[in-house]
């Protein structure tokens, strides 16, 4: 279950790009919508989802409607040197897009961000049109991946949706 601090209308800050990150995991906000600034189109998303999921519509963020929303998916940011099970979940999400021996093939699945691993992000990053920097962040997980609105996070499996 998720909880954090009531967000609101001018709301700014990391917590705001988290809430942002699972109204995109949920398909009720674009990945470009992830800026940290709780305005009128995140008020107006969070309203929509207060209505699907049966809550007071206010556009406030607090204990209930964090409760309603689904897990966080710890969509990290990653670069080379970054290591651990994100890392191996990224590699399988590279590997799942375009498959062994495709420029998205990030080599052997062993949770270490190397050079081969960014190679294969920045692949990921030019078919989908983004700066091919090798950063794997919020862009470079929730841009659209294909068919039936898969993402980098969702090749990964960090998603619960």
């Amino acid at each position: 279950m998720n909880k954090g601090p009531v967000l609101r209308n001018g709301s700014t800050g990391a917590d705001v790009k988290r809430l942002q990150r699972l109204l995109v995991m949920i398909k009720l906000l674009d990945y470009l919508g992830i800026d940290g600034i709780f305005g009128p189109k995140t008020e107006q998303v969070v309203r929509s989802f207060q209505q699907s999921a049966g809550l007071v519509v206010d556009g406030i963020v607090g204990v209930k409607t964090w409760a309603a929303l689904p897990a966080d998916p710890g969509t990290v940011q990653l670069s080379v040197g970054s290591s651990g099970a994100v890392v191996t979940a990224l590699q399988k999400g590279l590997q799942r897009y375009g498959g062994t021996g495709s420029p998205t093939d990030p080599g052997a699945i062993d949770g270490k961000f190397g050079p081969r691993t960014e190679a294969a992000v920045r692949a990921y990053q030019k078919k989908h049109g983004l700066v091919a920097d090798g950063i794997v962040g919020d862009r470079t997980w929730w841009v659209p991946a294909g068919a039936a609105g898969a993402t980098l996070a969702s090749l990964a499996q960090l998603t619960t949706v």
